[in-house]
């Protein structure tokens, strides 16, 4: 301690002692933040395996980093914006393999009822429950229809229906006490239960069924988004008949459409409609609807120097036989079965031999090759067509324009024998079409 030897100190004054300098403080590290999943149900997790973030290491979310570099997927709206302030359901979290796996097996574990809920549903619409429950589902339908206004009363008597259908006095093993609660369902189905696995089961085949339905729609989408030349059909068409039924509406009677359109698919779905309806629609003149559509079509495309020209049809036809692999169901189809000596894969004539001369200039070897005579050229808007109506046959064709015969290319059948198949002589032909015009030099 320092002595002041320049300044008069008292003998009872008492000296003050200082404090120590104080020591210099570190700045503390920044607060480290741990994010971690979305909760999860204990009866989904499991606890020989719990999903928490402290216990992974940098090679447990390597995937998860390289799917996130990978995948450069668009932001979210800026925050500024404050329309865009909510995030949309698709983009609310960042891609991540923890969070699907997590959120997987919460779907599987929950999706239950709405599987038991589409069952129902289609055990009434296919007349599985028998014609009195379903015929009961027509009839409250049908009543609300009737009275529209009855439909504000849906949601009272779906609880109601809940309420009655697990009422204690239908359960066998409840109390009589009323103070007595019955337990609550189960949230969730128990992984690897046959629940869980029944789930599965239901979505697999869900995304199968939305799969098919897709692949029958997606033919008719290239109509619509102008990558066909029949875009400009369907749009005008479109307008004519929109104005057409705009004054229209006021005479509709809503009640009995709405009726009809409700009914509709029970009529269809019923077991009586099933075993008919396959003949009446093969009764239809669909194919030859088709077929004149298709002309019509291709009159339209036709140019100006065709109309002027000399129109003439050429046919063609092909030829195939059938090849048993293993049993007489197993076989398949093809040209390369066709045997030595006999008509070859494509012939000119419709018994497989006229048409061709002696030096068998005649002869083509696919629709490629086939030669016209001089002065005559294929219309150049058309290709050639498979005829579908089968009208050169007298026993007609299949669905596809095919007429079966015999190993001798005889007794001619629209569908195939199977006397035939198991014998392993069967063949079949099929007619091809197309314009052509006499082509005037200038």
């Amino acid at each position: 301690m320092a002595t002041l030897d320049y300044v008069d100190v008292p003998s009872y004054a008492t000296r003050i002692v200082s404090e120590p300098p104080a020591e210099k403080k570190n700045p503390q590290p920044p607060p480290k933040i741990v994010t971690s999943l979305p909760p999860q149900d204990d009866s989904v997790s499991s606890p020989a395996n719990p999903m928490t973030p402290t216990g992974r290491s940098t090679f447990g979310n390597l995937p998860a980093m390289l799917l996130a570099s990978t995948l450069q997927l668009p932001a979210g709206a800026a925050p500024g914006n404050p329309r865009n302030s909510t995030q949309l359901l698709s983009t609310r979290d960042p891609l991540s393999v923890p969070i699907m796996t997590v959120n997987f097996r919460r779907f599987i574990a929950k999706i239950g009822p709405m599987f038991w809920l589409q069952d129902r549903i289609e055990e009434i619409l296919m007349w599985r429950k028998g014609w009195k429950v379903t015929a009961m589902w027509m009839a409250v339908y049908a009543f609300l229809c009737y009275f529209p206004r009855l439909l504000l009363l849906v949601p009272h008597a779906i609880i109601l229906a809940v309420l009655i259908v697990g009422h204690p006095s239908r359960r066998p093993d409840a109390s009589s006490d009323p103070t007595v609660l019955l337990p609550p369902p189960k949230a969730n189905a128990r992984e690897g239960s046959t629940e869980w696995l029944a789930n599965i089961q239901g979505v697999q085949n869900l995304m199968g069924a939305v799969s098919d339905g897709h692949d029958t729609v997606f033919p008719l989408v290239p109509h619509l988004t102008y990558s066909t030349p029949y875009t400009q059909h369907i749009f005008i068409l479109t307008i004519i008949t929109f104005i057409i039924a705009l004054p229209l509406l006021p005479l509709v009677p809503l009640r009995p459409l709405f009726l009809a359109v409700g009914l509709l698919p029970f009529v269809l779905t019923h077991p009586f409609s099933q075993r008919t309806l396959p003949a009446v629609i093969d009764a239809l003149p669909i194919r030859r609807l088709y077929t004149w559509v298709a002309r019509i079509t291709d009159d339209d495309r036709l140019k100006d120097y065709h109309w002027r020209s000399q129109l003439r049809e050429v046919e063609l036809f092909e030829n195939e036989r059938w090849n048993t692999a293993t049993d007489a169901q197993s076989g398949s189809w093809s040209k390369t079965f066709l045997k030595t000596g006999e008509r070859v894969a494509w012939t000119r004539g419709r018994d497989g031999w006229s048409g061709v001369t002696s030096d068998g200039s005649g002869d083509v070897s696919s629709n490629l090759t086939f030669a016209l005579e001089p002065g005559w050229a294929f219309v150049e808007t058309e290709d050639w067509r498979a005829d579908i109506e089968g009208q050169w046959s007298a026993v007609g064709a299949d669905k596809d324009g095919w007429v079966y015969t015999n190993d001798a290319w005889l007794d001619p059948h629209s569908a195939p024998l199977d006397d035939w198949k198991t014998a392993g002589g069967l063949t079949r032909r099929r007619r091809w079409t197309r314009r052509i015009y006499l082509h005037r030099s200038p």
